[in-house]
């Protein structure tokens, strides 16, 4: 951002400090007008012909706007990724396992990667793998959406869930 000697163009239009509009005024009368202000001229918007400046406290704008830079990063939430690997013939209860800590991790707000890694011949029969993934959407069906449909990728095919949005 352009600040006080650092403008270089000729007209601006000018803000005041109280937001009123004062018009083209060439870059000396506008420093003048901000020195007598004791403030500085701020260009917001150099692409618009003619560019538009500001009479403000350019210190107090740059705190006010660290402030809530600071305050959006501190509400901003991190998304995870949580993976849970299942295999094209796995047993019921270990099913049942896999599924309670993707529940978990769906109520925590993570996302969860449902893969399956085939071995060996098992590449050649994909919808064992695909007919697990789809159970396993189906019983976190409650707690969250699927955000990507099983898709393969080399040798594991693989599954994005979502939490849902509590609203």
């Amino acid at each position: 951002m352009y600040v006080n000697e650092g403008i270089r163009a000729r007209e601006l239009r000018l803000i005041d400090h109280n937001g009123d509009q004062l018009g083209l005024k060439t870059r000396t009368e506008a420093m003048e007008i901000a020195a007598r202000a004791n403030l500085d001229l701020v260009l917001v918007a150099p692409q618009a012909k003619p560019p538009v400046a500001r009479v403000m406290d350019y210190g107090k704008f740059k705190f006010d706007q660290q402030k809530k830079d600071r305050e959006i990063r501190k509400n901003s939430k991190v998304i995870v990724m949580k993976e849970v690997r299942l295999s094209p013939t796995i047993d019921e209860h270990d099913f049942q396992t896999k599924l309670r800590n993707a529940i978990k991790f769906l109520e925590k707000g993570d996302k969860v990667k449902a893969s399956i890694r085939f071995k060996g011949r098992a590449i050649t029969h994909k919808e064992i793998g695909q007919r697990v993934l789809d159970r396993f959407a189906e019983a976190c069906a409650e707690v969250s959406t699927v955000e990507q449909k099983p898709k393969m990728e080399g040798r594991s095919m693989f599954l994005v869930l979502q939490p849902k949005n509590e609203k």
